[in-house]
Protein backbone atom coordinates (compact mmCIF):
# COMPACT_ATOMS: atom_id res chain seq x y z
CA UNK A 1 0.00 0.00 0.00
CA UNK A 2 1.42 3.41 -0.73
CA UNK A 3 2.48 5.61 2.10
CA UNK A 4 -0.12 7.85 3.35
CA UNK A 5 2.35 10.47 5.41
CA UNK A 6 5.86 11.02 5.55
CA UNK A 7 8.38 12.65 7.88
CA UNK A 8 10.15 15.76 6.80
CA UNK A 9 13.72 15.68 7.11
CA UNK A 10 15.20 18.04 9.92
CA UNK A 11 16.97 20.36 7.90
CA UNK A 12 16.70 23.26 10.43
CA UNK A 13 18.77 21.30 12.09
CA UNK A 14 21.56 20.99 11.04
CA UNK A 15 21.67 25.02 9.74
CA UNK A 16 24.11 26.98 11.41
CA UNK A 17 23.59 30.07 9.61
CA UNK A 18 21.79 33.35 10.70
CA UNK A 19 18.35 34.59 9.29
CA UNK A 20 17.26 38.08 9.06
CA UNK A 21 14.62 39.75 7.26
CA UNK A 22 14.31 43.15 4.63
CA UNK A 23 12.99 46.27 6.85
CA UNK A 24 11.37 47.35 3.74
CA UNK A 25 9.27 44.00 3.35
CA UNK A 26 5.76 45.28 4.62
CA UNK A 27 5.67 48.30 1.78
CA UNK A 28 7.46 46.67 -1.10
CA UNK A 29 5.57 43.47 -0.84
CA UNK A 30 2.36 45.82 -1.02
CA UNK A 31 3.25 47.30 -3.72
CA UNK A 32 4.32 44.63 -5.40
CA UNK A 33 1.25 42.27 -5.17
CA UNK A 34 -1.00 45.11 -6.84
CA UNK A 35 1.32 45.15 -9.42
CA UNK A 36 1.07 41.79 -10.22
CA UNK A 37 -3.03 41.49 -9.74
CA UNK A 38 -2.97 45.07 -11.69
CA UNK A 39 -2.30 42.63 -14.92
CA UNK A 40 -5.37 40.31 -14.34
CA UNK A 41 -3.36 37.42 -15.54
CA UNK A 42 -5.02 34.71 -13.45
CA UNK A 43 -7.82 33.05 -12.34
CA UNK A 44 -9.27 34.13 -8.77
CA UNK A 45 -8.22 30.85 -7.52
CA UNK A 46 -4.42 31.10 -8.77
CA UNK A 47 -4.00 34.50 -7.47
CA UNK A 48 -5.20 33.32 -3.91
CA UNK A 49 -2.22 30.55 -4.51
CA UNK A 50 0.30 33.12 -5.39
CA UNK A 51 -0.76 35.51 -2.28
CA UNK A 52 -0.92 32.40 -0.14
CA UNK A 53 2.69 31.36 -0.62
CA UNK A 54 4.05 34.95 0.09
CA UNK A 55 6.69 35.31 -2.43
CA UNK A 56 7.97 38.82 -1.11
CA UNK A 57 8.12 37.46 2.41
CA UNK A 58 10.57 34.43 0.66
CA UNK A 59 12.20 37.99 -0.76
CA UNK A 60 12.38 39.59 2.86
CA UNK A 61 14.22 36.71 4.16
CA UNK A 62 16.39 36.35 1.13
CA UNK A 63 17.87 39.47 0.30
CA UNK A 64 17.97 41.45 3.91
CA UNK A 65 20.13 43.87 3.13
CA UNK A 66 18.92 45.11 0.18
CA UNK A 67 17.92 48.84 0.08
CA UNK A 68 14.18 49.88 -0.73
CA UNK A 69 14.19 50.01 -4.39
CA UNK A 70 16.69 46.70 -5.48
CA UNK A 71 14.29 45.07 -2.73
CA UNK A 72 11.11 46.07 -4.55
CA UNK A 73 12.75 44.94 -7.94
CA UNK A 74 13.62 41.59 -6.23
CA UNK A 75 10.05 41.13 -5.53
CA UNK A 76 8.72 42.03 -8.66
CA UNK A 77 11.16 39.62 -9.97
CA UNK A 78 10.48 36.23 -7.92
CA UNK A 79 6.14 37.26 -8.40
CA UNK A 80 7.50 37.21 -12.34
CA UNK A 81 8.88 33.78 -11.75
CA UNK A 82 5.63 32.50 -10.53
CA UNK A 83 4.22 33.84 -12.98
CA UNK A 84 6.36 31.97 -15.46
CA UNK A 85 6.39 28.97 -14.03
CA UNK A 86 2.46 28.77 -13.21
CA UNK A 87 1.78 29.10 -16.88
CA UNK A 88 4.30 26.35 -17.91
CA UNK A 89 3.01 24.16 -15.40
CA UNK A 90 0.01 23.52 -17.24
CA UNK A 91 1.75 23.76 -21.22
CA UNK A 92 3.31 20.96 -23.24
CA UNK A 93 7.03 21.12 -24.30
CA UNK A 94 6.77 23.66 -26.83
CA UNK A 95 4.07 25.71 -25.22
CA UNK A 96 6.48 26.40 -22.54
CA UNK A 97 9.34 27.40 -24.78
CA UNK A 98 6.54 29.61 -26.39
CA UNK A 99 6.30 31.14 -22.88
CA UNK A 100 9.86 31.44 -21.92
CA UNK A 101 10.85 33.00 -25.16
CA UNK A 102 8.30 36.29 -24.57
CA UNK A 103 10.45 36.37 -20.76
CA UNK A 104 13.75 35.79 -22.89
CA UNK A 105 13.07 38.32 -25.36
CA UNK A 106 11.97 41.07 -23.51
CA UNK A 107 15.32 40.90 -20.70
CA UNK A 108 17.45 40.76 -24.22
CA UNK A 109 15.98 43.22 -26.57
CA UNK A 110 15.77 47.23 -25.79
CA UNK A 111 12.11 47.48 -27.17
CA UNK A 112 10.43 44.51 -27.56
CA UNK A 113 7.17 43.97 -26.49
CA UNK A 114 4.58 41.47 -28.25
CA UNK A 115 1.84 43.50 -26.40
CA UNK A 116 1.23 40.22 -23.63
CA UNK A 117 1.21 40.97 -19.67
CA UNK A 118 4.36 38.48 -19.03
CA UNK A 119 6.48 40.92 -22.10
CA UNK A 120 5.05 44.48 -19.86
CA UNK A 121 5.84 42.73 -16.63
CA UNK A 122 9.37 41.62 -17.74
CA UNK A 123 10.58 45.18 -19.45
CA UNK A 124 9.45 46.88 -15.91
CA UNK A 125 11.41 44.61 -14.01
CA UNK A 126 14.47 45.00 -16.73
CA UNK A 127 14.10 48.85 -16.14
CA UNK A 128 14.29 48.18 -12.85
CA UNK A 129 16.94 46.02 -13.20
CA UNK A 130 19.36 47.76 -15.21
CA UNK A 131 19.17 50.88 -12.84
CA UNK A 132 21.26 49.61 -10.13
CA UNK A 133 23.37 46.57 -12.07
CA UNK A 134 26.83 45.86 -13.30
CA UNK A 135 27.58 44.61 -16.58
CA UNK A 136 29.15 41.58 -15.34
CA UNK A 137 26.29 40.89 -13.50
CA UNK A 138 23.78 41.73 -16.04
CA UNK A 139 26.02 39.97 -18.78
CA UNK A 140 25.83 36.59 -16.53
CA UNK A 141 22.38 37.23 -15.79
CA UNK A 142 21.03 37.00 -19.30
CA UNK A 143 22.64 33.56 -19.69
CA UNK A 144 21.11 32.61 -17.17
CA UNK A 145 17.66 33.27 -18.43
CA UNK A 146 18.72 31.49 -21.34
CA UNK A 147 19.61 28.76 -19.24
CA UNK A 148 16.57 28.68 -17.55
CA UNK A 149 14.38 29.29 -20.49
CA UNK A 150 15.91 26.25 -22.27
CA UNK A 151 15.11 24.21 -18.75
CA UNK A 152 11.62 24.89 -18.13
CA UNK A 153 10.81 23.92 -21.50
CA UNK A 154 12.53 20.87 -21.10
CA UNK A 155 11.22 20.08 -18.18
CA UNK A 156 7.78 20.43 -20.04
CA UNK A 157 8.80 17.80 -22.81
CA UNK A 158 9.74 15.58 -19.92
CA UNK A 159 6.46 15.57 -18.19
CA UNK A 160 4.60 15.34 -21.40
CA UNK A 161 6.10 12.25 -21.84
CA UNK A 162 6.15 11.18 -18.30
CA UNK A 163 9.89 10.73 -18.19
CA UNK A 164 11.38 10.72 -14.83
CA UNK A 165 15.26 11.93 -14.97
CA UNK A 166 18.60 9.73 -13.05
CA UNK A 167 19.86 11.83 -10.35
CA UNK A 168 22.71 13.58 -11.80
CA UNK A 169 20.64 14.09 -15.05
CA UNK A 170 17.93 15.47 -12.77
CA UNK A 171 20.37 17.97 -10.48
CA UNK A 172 21.89 19.42 -13.66
CA UNK A 173 18.61 20.30 -14.84
CA UNK A 174 17.17 21.34 -11.25
CA UNK A 175 19.87 23.72 -11.22
CA UNK A 176 18.61 25.88 -14.14
CA UNK A 177 14.71 25.20 -14.07
CA UNK A 178 14.14 26.25 -10.47
CA UNK A 179 15.52 29.88 -11.22
CA UNK A 180 17.68 29.61 -8.10
CA UNK A 181 20.67 30.81 -10.55
CA UNK A 182 18.73 33.64 -11.60
CA UNK A 183 18.20 34.55 -8.08
CA UNK A 184 21.49 34.43 -6.82
CA UNK A 185 22.59 36.63 -10.12
CA UNK A 186 20.37 39.23 -8.11
CA UNK A 187 22.78 39.44 -5.39
CA UNK A 188 25.60 41.61 -7.10
CA UNK A 189 22.30 44.23 -7.93
CA UNK A 190 21.05 44.27 -4.06
CA UNK A 191 25.01 45.01 -2.82
CA UNK A 192 26.00 47.27 -5.15
CA UNK A 193 28.68 44.76 -6.37
CA UNK A 194 29.90 43.51 -9.64
CA UNK A 195 32.55 40.86 -9.87
CA UNK A 196 34.52 39.63 -12.51
CA UNK A 197 34.34 36.78 -14.01
CA UNK A 198 37.57 35.37 -12.62
CA UNK A 199 35.86 34.76 -9.51
CA UNK A 200 32.93 32.37 -11.14
CA UNK A 201 35.92 29.98 -12.56
CA UNK A 202 37.35 29.62 -9.21
CA UNK A 203 36.83 25.84 -7.93
CA UNK A 204 36.49 27.15 -4.31
CA UNK A 205 34.05 29.86 -5.10
CA UNK A 206 31.96 27.37 -7.10
CA UNK A 207 31.79 24.49 -4.98
CA UNK A 208 30.54 26.92 -2.21
CA UNK A 209 28.04 28.18 -5.00
CA UNK A 210 27.07 25.05 -6.28
CA UNK A 211 26.36 23.83 -2.60
CA UNK A 212 24.05 26.58 -1.68
CA UNK A 213 21.87 25.88 -5.20
CA UNK A 214 22.01 22.53 -4.11
CA UNK A 215 20.93 23.24 -0.80
CA UNK A 216 17.61 25.36 -1.74
CA UNK A 217 16.98 22.87 -4.85
CA UNK A 218 16.38 19.81 -2.81
CA UNK A 219 15.09 21.44 0.16
CA UNK A 220 12.33 23.19 -2.14
CA UNK A 221 11.56 19.96 -3.42
CA UNK A 222 11.02 17.89 -0.36
CA UNK A 223 8.93 20.53 0.94
CA UNK A 224 6.67 20.70 -2.22
CA UNK A 225 6.37 17.25 -2.71
CA UNK A 226 2.94 16.60 -0.98
CA UNK A 227 1.91 19.99 -3.24
CA UNK A 228 3.33 18.48 -6.23
CA UNK A 229 1.85 15.38 -6.21
CA UNK A 230 -1.88 16.75 -5.47
CA UNK A 231 -1.50 18.17 -8.45
CA UNK A 232 0.42 15.24 -10.20
CA UNK A 233 3.32 16.88 -10.74
CA UNK A 234 5.81 14.60 -9.17
CA UNK A 235 8.50 14.28 -11.95
CA UNK A 236 10.24 17.09 -11.51
CA UNK A 237 11.11 16.80 -7.75
CA UNK A 238 14.12 15.38 -6.34
CA UNK A 239 11.85 12.89 -3.77
CA UNK A 240 10.58 11.30 -6.81
CA UNK A 241 13.90 10.90 -8.85
CA UNK A 242 15.34 8.86 -5.53
CA UNK A 243 12.27 6.71 -5.52
CA UNK A 244 12.47 5.45 -8.73
CA UNK A 245 16.30 5.29 -9.48
CA UNK A 246 17.07 3.97 -6.05
CA UNK A 247 13.90 1.99 -5.86
CA UNK A 248 12.62 3.08 -2.42
CA UNK A 249 9.91 4.19 -0.68
CA UNK A 250 9.01 7.72 0.60
CA UNK A 251 10.49 8.03 3.48
CA UNK A 252 13.55 6.96 2.77
CA UNK A 253 13.55 9.25 -0.28
CA UNK A 254 12.81 12.18 2.26
CA UNK A 255 15.49 10.77 4.85
CA UNK A 256 17.83 10.81 1.88
CA UNK A 257 17.12 14.40 1.11
CA UNK A 258 18.25 15.44 4.22
CA UNK A 259 21.48 13.09 4.67
CA UNK A 260 22.42 14.74 1.47
CA UNK A 261 21.51 18.25 2.41
CA UNK A 262 23.53 17.68 5.87
CA UNK A 263 26.79 16.80 3.74
CA UNK A 264 26.22 19.77 1.24
CA UNK A 265 25.96 21.92 4.39
CA UNK A 266 29.53 20.38 5.60
CA UNK A 267 31.02 20.76 2.14
CA UNK A 268 29.83 24.91 2.10
CA UNK A 269 31.84 25.60 5.46
CA UNK A 270 34.52 23.59 4.43
CA UNK A 271 34.80 24.72 1.37
CA UNK A 272 34.34 29.01 2.97
CA UNK A 273 37.65 28.50 5.29
CA UNK A 274 39.82 27.41 2.03
CA UNK A 275 38.46 30.14 -0.47
CA UNK A 276 40.98 31.95 -1.20
CA UNK A 277 42.32 35.34 -1.67
CA UNK A 278 41.90 36.91 -5.30
CA UNK A 279 44.41 39.33 -5.08
CA UNK A 280 42.75 42.60 -3.70
CA UNK A 281 40.84 43.67 -0.63
CA UNK A 282 38.02 45.39 -1.92
CA UNK A 283 37.42 42.21 -4.42
CA UNK A 284 37.85 39.63 -1.30
CA UNK A 285 35.33 41.76 0.72
CA UNK A 286 32.58 41.81 -2.52
CA UNK A 287 33.00 38.24 -3.05
CA UNK A 288 32.47 37.50 1.17
CA UNK A 289 29.16 39.73 1.16
CA UNK A 290 28.26 37.59 -2.00
CA UNK A 291 29.32 34.51 0.30
CA UNK A 292 27.10 35.81 2.76
CA UNK A 293 24.28 36.75 0.63
CA UNK A 294 24.04 32.84 -0.41
CA UNK A 295 23.88 31.86 3.03
CA UNK A 296 20.93 34.27 3.76
CA UNK A 297 19.18 32.12 0.61
CA UNK A 298 20.03 29.04 2.01
CA UNK A 299 18.79 29.24 5.60
CA UNK A 300 15.71 32.21 4.29
CA UNK A 301 14.52 29.49 2.67
CA UNK A 302 14.05 27.05 4.93
CA UNK A 303 12.21 29.82 7.34
CA UNK A 304 10.33 31.07 4.76
CA UNK A 305 8.89 27.01 3.83
CA UNK A 306 7.18 27.18 7.44
CA UNK A 307 6.11 30.69 8.08
CA UNK A 308 4.43 30.85 4.86
CA UNK A 309 1.43 29.08 3.51
CA UNK A 310 3.00 27.99 0.30
CA UNK A 311 4.26 24.03 0.67
CA UNK A 312 1.77 23.11 3.90
CA UNK A 313 -0.86 25.47 3.70
CA UNK A 314 -2.96 26.43 6.82
CA UNK A 315 -0.75 23.88 8.78
CA UNK A 316 3.02 25.11 7.93
CA UNK A 317 3.04 26.09 12.11
CA UNK A 318 1.95 22.44 12.99
CA UNK A 319 4.46 20.73 10.64
CA UNK A 320 6.92 22.56 11.41
CA UNK A 321 6.77 21.47 15.08
CA UNK A 322 5.89 17.86 13.91
CA UNK A 323 7.44 17.51 10.51
CA UNK A 324 5.01 14.97 10.05
CA UNK A 325 3.38 15.67 6.17
CA UNK A 326 0.17 13.61 5.58
CA UNK A 327 -0.36 12.99 1.97
CA UNK A 328 -3.09 15.19 -0.25
CA UNK A 329 -5.80 13.65 -2.34
CA UNK A 330 -5.95 14.77 -6.12
CA UNK A 331 -7.00 18.30 -6.78
CA UNK A 332 -8.92 19.37 -9.71
CA UNK A 333 -6.49 21.16 -11.60
CA UNK A 334 -7.15 25.27 -12.43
Amino acid sequence: MPAQQFTLPDLLAVCPLQDKTNPHYERAAAESTAWVKSYNIFSERKLAFLLKGSSELLVSHAYPSAPYEQFRACCDFVNLLFVVDEVSDDQNGSDARRTGEVFLNAMRYPDWDDGSALSKMTLEFKQRLLAYTGPNSYRRFLMHCVDYVNAVAREAEYRERGEVLGVDAFQTLRRENSAIRLCFGLFEFTLGIDLPDAVFQDEHFMTLYWAAADMVCWSNDVYSYNMEQAKGHTGNNIVTVLMREKRIGLQDAADAVGVHFAALMSRFVDSKKRLPSFGAAALDDAVAKYIAAMEHWITGNLEWSFESQRYFGADHLRVRASRVIVLSPPEDQY
